[in-house]
């Protein structure tokens, strides 16, 4: 199994009362993350596309922040969880030269993420008076199969679609080496899981909340990958999952920090702009907020599956579970933390977990790309 970090810039209001330098502290942190996740043998780091979303997530020019990243690490993948590529948010020519520039400026080390954008609040921002969030499902559907043309063909033989159109022109610059990036899906529901499967895309499983769920939704991928008809020059079998984590030499210590980085406010935040997700019963509506939890609640969750918490014993065992549950990748969302707890938790992944599960030198993705064809 391999390891990643994601980075949202998460800027919730608590931490802003009396510090005018917030929002600048959330995004440098996040890049400082990054490099250090590079040193620590993370093989992958995420970073979102959002818009309009205050406190919940201030990365909304992530490609700037992956160029920065780009520079700044030397074996770390970079990847776009994700890129927007619908038409009436960022053009999908665009999106195309973007991700072979950063191809080239991280010599090969892109990751290409999509997705169809946060909820309503975000949608609603560039696609004014749509009445069905589901159709950015058709306007994804009408771009996603155009981004290997327009990097493998000489010149693009252009798209006339019913959302958006481009005559023939050459798309420069062509990705970096053979092929292109790898290509990833956002998925949330089981069906998107299935879907991306057939593409031969990976998944980005950023709704995967606990165990169970990665099992269940890890299966239904990993039965339909074998009948997919990739879009791409390859197929990326690859299940993504999210968790959030809290390491410290000390089990009480980790858990002391979790109670204090109060991760149910992002949990409100995340039902607050995720509006498309279906809500919890019992869970309460913005403005009024998921209750923050105590030392036994946060040491219920991670017996749950839902937190990785405790020493870097507790910490393996808890990713053990994820490998015996068939992730290929799991990943840690970053930010409700201190910076100096963040970069403790990094640390301690790269001396005591990663080494014993990712035993590979060379990344799943590049493995994928390197031997298409052949």
């Amino acid at each position: 199994m391999e390891f990643g970090i994601f980075l949202q810039g998460y800027n919730p209001a608590f931490r802003r009362e009396g510090n005018p330098n917030a929002e600048h502290e959330a995004l440098m942190n996040d890049m400082a993350y990054g490099i250090a996740a590079d040193k620590a043998g993370f093989k992958y780091v995420w970073l979102s596309e959002h818009h309009f979303l205050d406190e919940y997530s201030h990365l909304s020019a992530n490609d700037v922040m992956c160029g920065y990243l780009a520079h700044a690490t030397e074996r770390i993948h970079i990847g776009s969880g994700i890129f927007n590529p619908l038409p009436q948010v960022n053009h999908p020519a665009k999106v195309a030269e973007r991700v072979a520039m950063l191809d080239h400026l991280s010599g090969g080390r892109f990751e290409f993420g999509t997705g169809r954008g946060a909820g309503s609040h975000e949608i609603l921002g560039f696609l004014p008076g749509i009445e069905d969030m589901s159709q950015t499902k058709e306007i994804w559907e009408d771009v996603i199969r155009e981004f290997p043309k327009m990097w493998l063909q000489d010149e693009y033989e252009g798209y006339d679609g019913r959302f958006w159109s481009l005559p023939p022109r050459r798309i420069l610059p062509k990705p970096y080496g053979k092929g292109h990036p790898a290509m990833w899906y956002a998925a949330g529901s089981p069906p998107s899981y299935e879907m991306a499967a057939r593409l031969g895309l990976g998944v980005l499983g950023f709704s995967i909340g606990d165990l169970e769920a990665a099992e269940k939704l890890t299966a239904k991928y990993k039965e339909a990958i074998g009948n997919a008809e990739p879009i791409g020059a390859f197929v990326n079998n690859n299940v993504l999952a999210v968790s959030t984590g809290f390491v410290a030499t000390e089990k009480r210590a980790a858990i002391d920090r979790a109670v204090a980085a109060r991760p149910s406010y992002l949990v409100s935040n995340v039902y607050r702009y995720h509006d498309t997700f279906p809500h919890p019963e019992g869970l309460p509506n913005w403005p009024e907020l998921v209750p923050d939890i105590n030392a036994e609640m946060v040491e219920f969750a991670a017996d749950a599956g839902a937190m990785i918490v405790g020493d870097p014993d507790n910490a393996l065992k808890a990713v053990k579970q994820f490998e015996a549950a068939g992730v290929d990748q799991l990943v840690l969302g970053l930010g409700p933390d201190t910076r100096e707890g963040t970069l403790e938790t990094i640390r301690l992944f790269g001396e005591h977990i990663i080494p014993k599960l990712d035993t590979e030198a060379e990344h799943r993705t590049t493995v994928f790309r390197r031997t298409a064809g052949a």
